[in-house]
């Protein structure tokens, strides 16, 4: 490849190691020169970005594994690249370098600006790791960096909110790890590919389906499923704003794929679907009916998140590539919606009643959350009315009782969630009471312009829903198939896991 310097395979751990390097060296860094401490973290992010982009153009198309080490797979630790993967990993740095501090509480700048290269660091790896060790040390470290990032505020409900998540988070942490270790006394082996060949014979059983449960409320949490996430409102309420898109727009997100790999890849048949099915329909319907209730901005953009992420679940609980597509389409419209409305709540804390005639001093923030209002409601045409639709469509086509009663949640919960996004967008259009009080204060301009590419990616996005959506399928077909997955990482393997 022509450009800078042409990458190679083995450029795929630099995304990983870089920023966890720089996050190592920037306090130390800072105590000598605190301009170049502060230049260090978004260059860090911009190289990152600039190496999975180049990964994504060489080699995108064709999954590939990477043995850290030199040790052969299923014993070394290993990366799997395929297109799902490039496309979270890529996210990473790029949502990093958007929501990055600038200038927020420059005392702290150095240990801020280390922590966010730690999430970044550990939030690749997650999106990249094909080894069930792996991922659970990577989310451990994405959710000590959380801890540290939500409580920057250092206010009294700042550090009530992380001991909270805290809890939970290590409550999930040994659910997970119990979780871990069942498959492992069943299997002997943590490596996905090699699971994905003893699973059918190994985890099939009723033993199989509670490790399932077990990893699922464990690496769930940070997914905001259903029902251990007490703990989003209380974040997201009294974290800063940057921080809060962060976490719902991208961290929630790996969580999901990493629930998906397993059930592919291991749990598929063992009655893991349906569970996920019934987890993300009640976290629709009560994330959206606590979101209706809510009256301050941020708590209803956090219970809307949970409920935005019961659909996720629900989408990717379908069978094959059309789950794998409605699971994947509706995370990424939530990845962008979510993170351009927590942009711009970054001035409009606090209570709703505030927000009323917002519009008259912010007109283009008013217009946009009225474009992406609408689509998570799913009016056509724009995207999110296709991603619903795959849902529905799917959840039709399955016709069980469990998967009806889904589809009437979903309906129900979309009601309520025209209803609250209505009220929001009568309080900015509306006039207030007292004609002399001030206007509700005008998002930044950094936040306004990441919100307005947002639109304008949502806008492109239904002019060329068509292409879009071939792209989209291309990676759910590729994330779906079991067999590829086996053959890159284990080709010795692939007759044995095509045998019955």
């Amino acid at each position: 490849m022509t450009g800078l310097f042409s990458v190679t395979q083995n450029h795929t751990v630099l995304p990983v190691v870089l920023p966890l390097l720089a996050a190592f060296l920037m306090q130390p860094l800072a105590r000598v020169s605190a301009p170049v401490a502060r230049l260090l973290g978004p260059a860090t992010l911009a190289v990152s970005a600039y190496l999975l982009i180049r990964l994504w153009l060489a080699f995108g198309s064709t999954p590939y594994s990477l043995a850290i080490g030199g040790y052969a797979p299923p014993l070394g630790i290993v990366f799997y690249v395929d297109r799902l993967a490039l496309l979270f990993a890529t996210a990473v740095p790029v949502l990093a370098l958007l929501f990055w501090s600038r200038g927020e509480g420059d005392a702290d700048a150095a240990r801020r600006d280390a922590v966010m290269l730690l999430l970044a660091a550990a939030a690749t790896g997650l999106a990249l790791s094909g080894d069930l060790f792996n991922i659970y040390v990577f989310y451990e470290l994405t959710a000590v960096a959380s801890f540290g990032l939500i409580s920057l505020r250092a206010t009294g409900a700042a550090y009530i909110a992380t001991v909270r998540y805290l809890l939970l988070s290590a409550f999930g942490s040994v659910l997970a790890l119990v979780g871990i270790a069942i498959v492992y006394l069943d299997t002997g082996t943590l490596n996905l590919a090699h699971l994905a060949v003893l699973a059918p014979e190994n985890l099939a059983g009723p033993t199989g389906l509670a490790a399932f449960a077990l990893l699922l409320i464990g690496f769930g949490i940070k997914a905001e499923l259903f029902p251990l996430n007490t703990w989003v409102p209380e974040v997201y309420a009294t974290a800063p704003a940057r921080i809060s898109a962060l976490l719902a727009g991208l961290v929630s997100k790996l969580a999901v794929i990493v629930v998906v790999r397993l059930l592919v890849l291991a749990f598929d048949g063992t009655g893991a679907a349906q569970l996920m099915l019934a987890l993300g329909a009640l976290g629709f319907i009560t994330g959206e009916l606590a979101a209706w209730r809510a009256r301050d901005l941020n708590r209803m953009l956090a219970y809307s998140s949970i409920g935005q992420l019961g659909l996720v679940f629900i989408g990717f609980s379908l069978s094959g590539t059309a789950g794998v597509l409605a699971g994947l389409a509706l995370a990424l419209h939530h990845l962008v919606i979510k993170s351009a409305l927590f942009a711009l709540a970054t001035r409009w804390r606090g209570a709703l009643e505030r927000l009323t005639g917002a519009a008259r001093s912010a007109p283009i923030a008013a217009a946009l959350v009225v474009l992406f209002a609408l689509s998570l409601i799913g009016v056509p045409p724009l995207p999110g009315f296709w991603a619903k639709l795959l849902v529905l469509l799917g959840l039709a086509d399955l016709s069980t009782p469990l998967a009806l009663g889904a589809l009437a949640l979903v309906l129900l919960g979309t009601a309520v969630e025209v209803n609250y996004l209505f009220r929001l967008v009568v309080r900015l259009y509306g006039r207030p009471d007292d004609a002399a009080a001030p206007a509700p204060p005008r998002p930044k301009l950094l936040d306004l312009g990441i919100a307005s590419v947002a639109g304008v990616l949502l806008l492109v996005t239904t002019i060329a829903v068509g292409p879009v959506s071939g792209w989209l399928r291309g990676i759910a077909e590729q994330a779906a198939d079991r067999a590829v997955y086996i053959e890159t990482v284990l080709p010795d393997m692939l007759v044995q896991a095509r045998t019955p």
